[in-house]
Formats: C-alpha cells, structure tokens, sequence
C-alpha cells in the first residue's frame, strides 16, 4: 500500500554527495527525508564511508542534516564484517584505516576478540616503518602493547588508510608472511598458487575516487587496493593474467546489496512495530540472498556511477543519479552504469519525482 505503514518502495541513499559533502549539508537533504518520513516510507543509508562505529556515524550525519536517524538506518563499508565476528571467522585481525584508533573499537563493537592497528606493530617495531608519521601524542592515546610473536588471522581494511606508507609496508609484509607472523616472510618458490597470500585481506570497498569539499574528486579506498595488489605482484612475481586473491566488499558488489537489503527489510519491520528506538537488529549471514521481499522497488539514489549505479543495478535495484557529487554532467553514454530513472539536480527532487510517479504525493 504505497505511502502508508507497510509501504512497497522503499530508499536507500549514498551519504557523501548526496546527503552531505565533507562536513557541510546539502541542503535538500533534510527534505527529502522529511517528506519520506512523513509517508512512512522506510529508507536506511548504505555507504562506502567507515572507520568508526555506526552510532557515532549517524549522530554526526544527523547533526549536520539536522534530522535524526538510527545506527540501525546505517550499513558502512565493513558492517557487513559483523558476520564474521559472530561466526568467530577470525579471532586476531589487523584492522587497517579509519581515524586514531576508532576502527579497533568499532571491531571490538562487532565482536572480534583480539584486535590490532599498524600503530601497535610501530610502537613495538618502530623499524618496521621508518617513514611513519605517528607522534608522540598518538602512540600514547591510540597504540596498544601487543604480541609480536602471536600470529595475525587475518586483514580487515576498514577505511582509507590515514599513514598510508605504514599501512601500505605492514599490510604486504603480511601477506607475505609465513603464517601472518609479523618480521616473517615466507618462501614463494615453495607456493603452489602465488595468487594467494599467507592470510586473508578483506577490503570494505573499491571507490577509487570520492567526493569532499575540494572540487575535484579525492582518491578512496581503492586505490589502496591497487597499490597493495601491485606491490604483491611484483614480490610474488606473478604473471599478467595472475592476481592477489582478496575479498572486496562494499558497493557495487552483491554481497553490500545483500546485507544492505536484509538491514531495510528489519528496519521495515520497526516502523511496523513503532520501535523505531530499538538498537536490536537481526543480522542475516555474508552473502545470504533476502527471501520473500516486501518490498516491489527500492531506488539507491546516489554520485557514483561506478558503485552506487552500478551496484544498484547488478542487483535488481531501481538507479537514481545526482549531480551533487562525484558525477557532474559527463556524458551518459560514457559512464560504467547508467540509471534506470534518471539524473537529478538533487537528493530532494528526485525523491519527490519518485513519489509523484507512484501517486504518493
């Protein structure tokens, strides 16, 4: 029944270049998710965006848009990571960007048990690095004691790096470790498959570029990647057609739309319930497909034709485009996806032309 409690459509939106842009509203933000609001229309966020935890994410987005929003409104780039906490995948991990040490209790909050940053590596091998940038200040308010000895399960990359030439060092020595014991290394002439590394990487995302207050768009995540795949290719000698073999998260992959899908059904179930208040949410496994949806459309309304369209597409999501961020009037024909509704100037009209398309205002 579109526009009343139980409503069929629901919204998914990009957070940086639609609602926000660094760290100031667009101001057809508040708006749009007024005017949603008001029809009882669920919608949650899905970005590429991390490095702190869900509910300090949201009170920050909602004191910039002025409209308030629930950590359970929110799926970031390593959210879905939750399910590997809880099926004890992992125990030691290395979690690599994100601001100060915000990214380890936001791990910790996910359930992981022991948890390291390349800070806690530096400060106990400072010669593993000898470039970094750490200062005194931060050793002391966001490093860790830690043992060297015990070896590291696996790498979650949970936002863009912050010192990228230690990351960029800790992260490929580990992956050519043996066994992910930190000052090792092991034989590749011994290796059956070069592709593989000693222990497991998880990249949150793949944005190569995103947007900020500079007017051009800033390198992401991504890049990271390409940097790290390149470095392990070079010390593992691998052939052309050969690649680090990695897990990628985030949009515009199949597993984020997953999650993503699942967390706006539950949040659905809360506006039912009126228990919108609630921090409890139902979790569902990596890479578990939503049975028996409620939902006939969900628009992803998004400025990056490379994840968030293409993304939305991929996975039988309506597309909405906005020039409010990284896309800006290049031609249609030249992009990786194309949206299925249209372009809009902003966040706002292209909520109110998909209401008024389905007789909801």
């Amino acid at each position: 029944m579109p526009g009343g409690l139980g409503s069929n459509l629901a919204f998914v939106f990009d957070i940086d270049g639609v609602l926000i842009r660094g760290e100031h509203e667009i101001p057809s933000a508040r708006p749009a998710l007024e005017l949603l609001n008001e029809h009882k229309i669920p919608f949650i966020l899905l970005t590429n965006g991390g490095g702190v935890k869900e509910k300090e994410r949201v009170e920050k987005i909602s004191k910039i848009i002025g409209f308030p929003l629930s950590p359970l409104q929110i799926v970031q780039s390593h959210t879905p990571m939750k399910a590997l906490a809880h099926k004890h995948a992992y125990d030691r991990v290395l979690v690599v960007g994100g601001p100060g040490d915000k990214a380890r209790h936001c791990a910790l909050g996910y359930g992981f048990h022991d948890v390291i940053m390349p800070i806690d590596i530096v400060k106990a091998t400072p010669a593993v690095s000898p470039h970094h940038r750490f200062t005194k200040s931060d050793f002391e308010n966001y490093a860790a004691d830690i043992d060297l000895a015990k070896p590291i399960e696996a790498i979650l990359v949970f936002n863009d790096p912050r010192d990228m030439t230690t990351d960029v060092q800790i992260v490929s020595d580990l992956l050519n470790s043996d066994h992910g014991v930190i000052g090792t290394k092991r034989s590749i002439k011994k290796l059956k498959h070069r592709e593989d590394p000693a222990i497991p990487i998880i990249f949150s995302n793949n944005d190569f570029l995103w947007a900020n207050d500079y007017p051009l768009p800033r390198f992401g995540q991504g890049a990271f990647r390409i940097v790290i795949e390149n470095l392990y290719r070079e010390v593992n000698q691998l052939k052309d057609t050969e690649l680090l073999h990695s897990v990628i998260m985030g949009k515009p992959f199949k597993i984020q739309y997953d999650f993503a899908h699942h967390v706006l059904i539950d949040w659905r179930k809360k506006l039912l319930a009126n228990d919108t208040a609630s921090e409890t949410q139902i979790l569902p496994n990596l890479n578990e497909q939503p049975r028996n949806s409620p939902f006939e459309k969900i628009y992803m309304v998004g400025d990056n034709p490379a994840s968030d369209i293409k993304g939305a597409n991929d996975n039988g999501w309506e597309s909405i485009l906005l020039r409010t961020g990284v896309y800006n009037n290049e031609d249609l024909d030249t992009l990786v996806a194309k949206p299925t509704v249209g372009v809009y100037n902003d966040v706002f009209e292209s909520v109110e032309a998909v209401l008024k398309s389905h007789n909801i205002i």
